[in-house]
């Protein structure tokens, strides 16, 4: 039967075993366990659906100026309806003391209570700490994943999670491992690029650091996000509808969550939109057949903002709120992000199972799963944390993790003849909307939602007009605007201000620098129709042009707007992404030459607005076909120069036939040819040439980011099981088939084969 006629009847499907993906979790503490249950026979049922109720803390209180405070509303929440949890920023930027203080404050009125169960606080600390002044903020995780560098990741997961213990959050609604499959989409820069397995090793590499060892005062709780599907909507639209059938749901956007899972991934925030005209959040399949049967997620399941509500108001499946509420807990949603209106959440719920359209049992489940997090994060013995204790909050050290996953994710898409590095003497002239802006280089979830402050709340960081100057020297650098952002209204508007002036000031420098992307945005505010760059971008790029002077651009943006009426123009392209406050400093280092870049992309850069296929696709879609699609992106998926040059050579395979059980061992040699030390990422490929199920021109099964000096060679060494290569049939089962395999890694290629076929 197809997908959408079950999901059509809202039924409880049938799970289909799928080995390939069911993870075995570690076991629970017997300890914590114990205690829970003891605590559960202790609880009336308001206090158990209060558990499952999650609120934002504006609606708790109020500012004057910086300062937030509490109303009565809070010990409401907290104390009548014992609310479990609390989220967001209150609006103005806090300090980690303010922090302290807020959260203690919470802590204390949870005290109150009979049971005195602490109250779960979590944030979107999504590049670092986001709502603090003062923490260490990172590239967005597009700008992470284009480093193709686990250890940077790792490292950035640790500093996050310290700081945010300084500031008393334990728990991060991070990291996002929706697929950057389609680029129209405004939230593509929250996550680890277009493909499966480096999203997968990515987002493991975050929760290992951010969560490990739980419990630890240093460590915080995670939510991968948006499970799932959030990020390939058929409009590209924020928060609507995916049409894709169930085998492709497990081909490609599940194994990043399985794979979380199977790392010890404690939370889980559920995608906003619609699967085949199914809010995710009444889909039991996804939510509890999947999540929670077939990978045992022991963990609990988060709404996101007001998405409960919104299957009753915005998507009209119910006739009530109380309905919604009854369809997704049900369903499998344990905590409600309410975000405002907690007492007709309660009042519902507890009716809901009065009334036996809700089992006390699944009352019991979520519970169960919320409180074991609690514990497990050491809630019960110490709910608050304190900056005192964490001396390393915000320090040099920390600035340089940052400083060093920038650089190693800017990537140098064109450089022709060579034109980078430039001398240090070099006269720039620094021109583009994005030259002289903090909001740009960090993009949204940066102090603020949509990252409106940036400018204000980040002015002792460096903007790429005052690092380059510091670099190059302020009397060797000139700056004309050009084009400049509108201070209010959307993001997207700018307007043309000094075009002449910029031409002019042009003729007095070797080279001009041009800051072009986008503003600051995301979720449904960035929302866009068409991907290519703004008009006014492309007539002041088209005016630096003619002049003669070579052009440099510098793509500062978050998803890729298309420049294909420019970039022949161009004499060399950067794209830094959204590097954060690090990110001008990084860029200046690689335009003088002190850092070579060594950033890839992770996602595939379009040269139309009307071709967004991604590097994964179908032969139909695209390369040598005769008939049907064209491939032809501006730059593809993996892509990324140097200032150094790299061959490949002796790529070998320990033997040439395999059973589906073996696995292979893949080695090949990268030389440093150039006479510049470097980086450089090792990417293997591998095609299945022939299958029943048409299999993908070629997908990623391994990387690896290597450091070679000038003249150098190391031999790179994959491991790859064959059951990896198996492709999910229309059965939702593993299909592995006998036949002959492509492997690719840079100019090298060879061959293998499978002896045998096998459904798992």
């Amino acid at each position: 039967m197809k997908l959408n006629k079950y999901f059509a009847c809202l039924l409880s499907w049938v799970v289909i075993l799928n080995q390939s993906l069911a993870q075995i979790a570690a076991p629970n503490n017997p300890a914590i366990e114990s205690k829970i249950d003891q605590l559960l026979k202790q609880m009336s049922l308001d206090e158990k659906v209060g558990q499952m109720a999650q609120v934002s803390i504006e609606s708790l209180g109020s500012s004057k100026g910086q300062v937030f405070s509490f109303s009565d509303k809070m010990k409401d929440a907290v104390i009548n309806y014992k609310i479990g949890s609390i989220l967001n920023s209150p609006g103005p930027l806090q300090t980690a003391q303010d922090w302290n203080r807020i959260i203690t404050e919470i802590q204390d009125a949870a005290k109150q209570t009979k049971l005195k169960i602490p109250v779960l606080y979590g944030l979107d600390d999504i590049h670092g700490v986001s709502y603090a002044a003062g923490s260490t903020l990172f590239p967005q995780e597009i700008g992470q994943a284009a480093t193709w560098n686990r250890e940077l990741v790792y490292n950035a997961a640790v500093i996050t999670a310290y700081e945010g213990r300084a500031v008393g959050v334990p728990w991060t609604f991070s990291p996002t491992l929706d697929l950057g499959t389609n680029p129209q989409w405004p939230r593509i820069w929250e996550d680890y690029g277009e493909d499966p397995y480096l999203s997968a090793e990515l987002g493991v590499q975050f929760v290992k650091g951010a969560q490990e060892p739980l419990g630890s005062k240093e460590k915080l709780a995670v939510s991968l996000k948006h499970y799932m599907d959030y990020s390939d909507p058929k409009s590209g639209q924020d928060r609507t509808d995916s049409w894709i059938p169930e085998n492709y749901l497990r081909e490609y956007h599940l194994p990043p969550y399985a794979a979380a899972v199977k790392a010890g991934a404690r939370t889980v925030m559920v995608n906003s939109g619609l699967i085949n005209g199914i809010p995710t959040h009444i889909n039991k399949h996804i939510l509890t057949d999947i999540l929670k049967n077939e990978l045992h997620f022991t963990g609990f399941i988060v709404s996101d903002w007001q998405d409960i509500e919104n299957v009753y108001r915005r998507d009209k499946i119910t006739k009530t709120m109380k309905e919604a509420i009854m369809l997704a807990i049900n369903a499998g949603i344990d905590m409600s992000m309410i975000p405002y209106d907690y007492k007709e959440f309660c009042t519902d719920l507890v009716a809901l199972v009065k009334e036996g359209k809700v089992s006390q049992a699944r009352i019991d489940d979520a519970v169960r799963r919320i409180l074991r997090i609690k514990y497990e994060l050491d809630l019960f013995n110490t709910p608050n944390t304190y900056l005192k204790d964490y001396p390393k909050f915000g320090s040099s050290d920390f600035q340089k993790a940052s400083l060093n996953t920038a650089a190693e994710s800017i990537t140098l898409l064109k450089n022709v003849n060579n034109v980078l590095p430039l001398s240090k003497t070099a006269k720039i002239l620094v021109t583009g909307p994005n030259a002289n802006s903090m909001r740009s280089l960090n993009g949204g979830w940066t102090y603020t939602w949509q990252g409106e402050r940036t400018n204000e709340y980040g002015q002792q960081y460096n903007t790429i007009l005052k690092a380059v100057a510091n670099k190059f020297g302020k009397d060797n650098v000139t700056y004309v605007q050009g084009v400049a952002y509108k201070e209010r209204g959307p993001y997207y508007e700018d307007t043309v201000i000094s075009l002449d002036a910029a031409v002019q000031a042009a003729s007095a420098a070797d080279y001009i620098l041009l800051c072009i992307g986008e503003n600051s945005y995301t979720e449904t505010p960035g929302n866009l129709v068409d991907l290519s760059l703004s008009d006014n971008q492309i007539t002041l790029a088209n005016a630096l042009i003619k002049t003669g002077k070579p052009v440099i651009f510098v793509l500062n943006e978050g998803r890729p707007r298309i420049i294909n009426k420019i970039e022949p123009g161009a004499a060399a392209i950067l794209d830094v992404y959204l590097p954060g406050n690090y990110g001008a400093d990084a860029l200046a280092n690689i335009l003088s030459g002190d850092v070579n870049p060594s950033g890839k992309l992770p996602i595939t850069y379009p040269r139309y607005t009307n071709a967004l296929v991604s590097y994964i696709h179908k032969p139909s879609e695209g390369d040598s076909n005769p008939q049907g699609g064209r491939f032809q992106p501006q730059y593809p998926f993996g892509f990324g120069l140097s200032y150094t040059s790299f061959s490949y050579s002796n790529l070998s395979i320990n033997k040439n036939s395999f059973s589906p059980d073996e696995e292979a061992t893949i080695t090949v040699t990268v030389k440093n040819n150039g006479n510049r030390d470097g980086k450089e990422v090792v990417q293997l490929f591998i095609s299945d040439l022939l299958a029943s199920f048409t299999p993908d021109v070629k997908r990623l099964r391994g990387f690896e980011k290597v450091y070679l000096k000038a003249g150098e060679s190391k031999t790179v060494s994959f491991k790859i099981p064959m059951k990896q290569l198996a492709y999910v049939g229309t059965d939702n089962k593993k299909h592995l088939e006998e036949g002959d395999f492509k492997i690719q890694i840079a100019d090298q290629s060879t061959m293998f084969n499978v002896t045998k076929t096998i459904i798992f």
